[in-house]
């Protein structure tokens, strides 16, 4: 069966894929990596964080939550001209992908989002892929954005349906759905993924698989995240997940989405080179690059491009996979803001691990 169009695997069937002898997991994901990718191509993406801290949700693993005592140092919008020069740095360094995040619930139209579109367009006119997370967005959000030229939104599911309300209460998981929804009504790619070592049971991540396979078509971009435990935060005292772990998660992901680009994420501090080998092996073929993510630590550049050497390895070039969005200036829109004031639930449900 070609797995590239399969929108209905079921939970037995990734879990036996998930549970296969490491060796034969690996040949059998190298396979399809093969069969659909560049194996010696791997994208170096960069993560600003554009407006830090502060955050309204609870989501349990998060530092930028503001009901949380974390070292977080919170800091409003940031500047159109600091953007742009982070992006130079970043293309500088080797990166094809500047993905912005701000620790928004959801976006409201105004001044700031006005001046996220003009980061957009000036990052798009610099020929990099520019990925947005903003949190939850409406139709003519996504709109606005993908009239900017914005390449790619992401928007985590982060686990199974059924784990994902012992870490989050303040947003629903259809809250999730409906956003890649919204964005799947532009041309802007979908990046979404999700975290292991919440303390979540092996059938909640197979679960969160079926939801992401379940989306038509797959999301272009899967970010596979291990969890960095951040004092402070409900998640503080989980152990690191196992490296053996997650190559499975990797791996696993490539075969049931072959096409997709999957995302080495946070949590390779904790990695040698040799475990990361393993995940590219397994078909990750994108990591996030630089000494942060968002707000927890990450390996440094050149530490990367140490690895990229000893394994060969070439960092992609943007917009191979696919073509470059035009940019349409914020004169000659013609998606205007509607001030609109979407009702997003608030489930405030009681959460275990809070």
């Amino acid at each position: 069966m070609d797995t590239l169009k399969k929108n209905n695997w079921t939970r037995e069937e990734i879990r036996e894929i998930h549970d296969l002898p490491m060796m034969d997991l690996l040949y059998r994901a190298a396979s399809v990596h093969r069969e659909y990718h560049d194996p010696n191509t791997v994208q170096v993406s960069t993560l600003l964080s554009i407006k830090t801290g502060g955050c309204p949700e609870d989501c349990s693993y998060c530092p930028q939550a503001a009901r949380y005592h974390t070292d977080v140092d919170s800091h409003k919008l940031m500047s159109l001209d600091k953007v742009e020069f982070m992006a130079a740095q970043a293309k500088a360094n080797g990166s094809s992908r500047l993905c912005m995040g701000a620790a928004w619930r959801n976006v409201k139209d105004g001044p700031e989002f006005d001046e996220v579109l003009e980061m957009v367009r000036t990052i798009n006119k610099m020929e990099m892929e520019v990925c947005c997370t903003l949190g939850m967005i409406t139709e003519n959000q996504a709109k606005r954005l993908a009239e900017a030229g914005l390449y790619a939104y992401n928007h985590n599911l982060d686990s199974s349906e059924e784990y994902y309300k012992e870490v989050i209460s303040t947003r629903s998981y259809q809250d999730r759905l409906d956003t890649i929804a919204n964005v799947r009504k532009t041309n802007v790619t979908v990046c979404s993924g999700g975290i292991i070592g919440m303390g979540e049971k092996i059938d909640d991540r197979i679960g969160m698989l079926v939801a992401l396979t379940s989306l038509n078509p797959h999301p272009e971009s899967v970010p596979i995240n291990a969890l960095v435990a951040v004092e402070g935060t409900p998640l503080e005292d989980e152990k690191p997940v196992e490296i053996w772990e997650l190559i499975r998660m990797v791996a696993t992901t490539r075969i049931v989405m072959p096409e997709t680009q999957v995302r080495l994420s946070a949590g390779r501090t904790n990695m040698t080179p040799e475990g990361q080998a393993l995940c590219f092996l397994a078909g990750a073929n994108s990591i996030f690059s630089g000494d942060k993510l968002l707000t927890t630590p990450n390996p440094a550049k050149s530490e990367d491009m140490k690895m990229f050497e000893a394994l060969g390895l070439i960092p992609q070039k943007p917009f191979v996979k696919k073509a470059q969005p035009e940019t349409v200036e914020a004169a000659d829109s013609q998606v205007p803001a509607l001030g609109e004031k979407p009702k997003w639930t608030r489930p405030n449900l009681h959460k275990s691990t809070s």
